[in-house]
């Protein structure tokens, strides 16, 4: 694909000059909108070694107003880093509704430099491609515009460029032994580029190659890629509003899920009291020595509790956390979406809590709020909803990829052990701050969000990322229940993960 682009075009100084003053000034005038629209605008630069990225954002960002962007240099992770699903530094730098984030190199790094290197098996490099493709595919979906210039040089012209900046003092640094490697091995690194081109270019986040040895060339094509691109987003967004005003319709609920997995559930299950304090003890000694053990493996555990209202969250996550060191684990609660959060994609402000591996996240309520309170209470589109199960899969899958172990709690009970709940706790002053008047009106939508909870039941619960519902009409079983359930999870991600070093 790449050899039959021709990296001899150029173009006069004057007609450059011309073009560019005239789409600098389109360029800001797109950013203006862009922004009075609320479309978050992803640009990334990659390419082969010394093609001129950073020369090429420079002049982008000169016709754009910089308190509108943001540009990041992607090197080689960090110890933080690299303790996270590879993508994580990524969503955390996604941009906010109306602001623009330029990448010089970004996401591909893995299936480019580190497939080169060596230091992915051909397992991991699938596996990557497929991450990629969903990051890039949610994000679209959510309204973000990504924007993807390959910047494209001959062997020739990237030995001559190492060479001049190897030549002087001030520039030596930049070119390193890999650098020098991956141009000796030219033939070989330009495939393994090839090909993550045409496994990532997608109709929602498409290449742009760049012919790179003119220099003023390279500015006109990107200035025009970048230009064209916002334009037709900004009209498609409008044409969307228009549509979406007139087909605006109230969902009719569906009674597919109405019988499902939550009618099955025998609520009758009990511990005595006995029981409870002898299992709890017990397992709470191991899941102690456990968190020692996922610590020294760097086995990364992130634990999501769902539950009705009143059904015993916070009591399991308080038996669950109440013998772990508190410096391995964080407690995530989540609450309606602050301003900022409103501005990001929806899943952002869950990947800003992502645990360190070795480290254990526990999130009180998740990122299901989209397929359940958002669904139920009309804060999202019905299309935004539907596709979310498989965006939430995605997700869940790239953290599996990354070594971890994901659980996902739903704590059952039945309409009545809830009104009894929420009666004592009015009744009791020191728990009356648990109830609200949300609350009791969330009890006369039961039955849409029994559901609702059915459907994501069915939809999300995979092998990779299991929910596990426990009965909760008994505190002492379900807490038990937990418990046990991440003891179990954590011995088996254990003994696989030692199994696996012994190779």
């Amino acid at each position: 694909m790449l050899e039959k682009i021709d990296l001899s075009v150029k173009v006069k100084k004057e007609k450059y000059k011309e073009a560019m003053e005239e789409m600098e000034a389109k360029l800001g005038l797109l950013q203006r909108q862009c922004k009075e629209a609320g479309i978050p605008v992803m640009i990334l630069f990659e390419g082969m070694g010394a093609a001129g990225k950073g020369v090429q954002i420079n002049r982008l960002i000169q016709a754009m107003d910089p308190r509108g962007f943001s540009v990041y240099a992607s090197n080689r992770p960090t110890e933080e880093e690299h303790f996270r699903p590879f993508l994580w530094r990524f969503w955390t730098k996604t941009p906010a509704n109306g602001r623009t984030a330029i990448y010089d190199r970004g996401w591909y790094r893995s299936v480019q430099v580190d497939r080169f290197d060596g230091e992915m098996s051909e397992t991991e490099v699938v596996k990557a491609f497929q991450d990629i493709l969903s990051f890039e595919k949610q994000l679209s979906d959510g309204g973000t515009v990504i924007i993807k210039l390959f910047l494209y040089i001959s062997k020739e012209e990237q030995k001559k460029r190492f060479k001049k900046l190897a030549d002087s003092k001030e520039t030596a640094w930049r070119v390193s032994e890999s650098d020098w490697n991956r141009n000796k091995e030219y033939e070989k690194y330009l495939r393994i580029n090839e090909e993550m081109l045409e496994k990532t270019d997608t109709e929602h986040a498409p290449w742009t190659i760049i012919e790179a040895t003119d220099k003023n060339y390279a500015a006109m094509k990107i200035m025009s890629t970048v230009t064209s691109r916002l334009e037709y987003e900004l009209e498609k967004k409008k044409a969307e509003k228009a549509a979406a005003k007139a087909s605006a319709k109230k969902t009719v609920p569906s009674d597919k899920y109405k019988n499902g997995v939550l009618s099955g559930v025998d609520l009758s299950k009990k511990l005595t009291r006995n029981q409870y304090k002898k299992e709890l003890d017990e397992l709470q000694k191991r899941l102690q020595i456990l968190h020692s053990e996922i610590y020294r493996l760097r086995i990364p555990v992130v634990l999501g509790f769902e539950g009705w209202d009143a059904g015993g969250k916070g009591g399991a996550i308080k038996r669950l956390t109440s013998n772990l060191d508190p410096r391995g684990y964080q407690v995530n609660p989540t609450a309606s979406p602050n301003d900022i959060e409103k501005v990001h994609h929806y899943l952002w402000r869950f990947w800003n809590n992502v645990p360190k591996a070795g480290h254990i996240a526990i999130f009180d309520r998740t990122w299901y709020g989209r397929v359940m309170v958002e669904r139920i209470e009309g804060f999202c589109t019905e299309a935004d909803w539907k596709r979310a199960y498989q965006e939430i899969n995605e997700m869940e899958a790239h953290m599996a990829n990354a070594g971890a172990v994901v659980l996902k709690f739903w704590l059952h009970i039945d309409k009545d052990e809830q009104e009894r709940r929420f009666k004592e706790r009015m009744e009791n002053p020191a728990k009356q701050w648990k109830i609200t008047d949300e609350d009791w009106r969330n009890r006369e939508k039961w039955d849409l969000y029994e559901e609702a909870v059915n459907e994501m039941l069915v939809r999300t619960s995979t092998t990779y990322a299991p929910w596990i519902v426990v009965e909760g009409n008994d505190k002492l079983y379900a807490r038990v229940k937990v418990v046990k359930t991440v003891v179990e999870a954590l011995e088996k991600k254990i003994k696989e993960v030692k199994k696996e070093q012994k190779k």
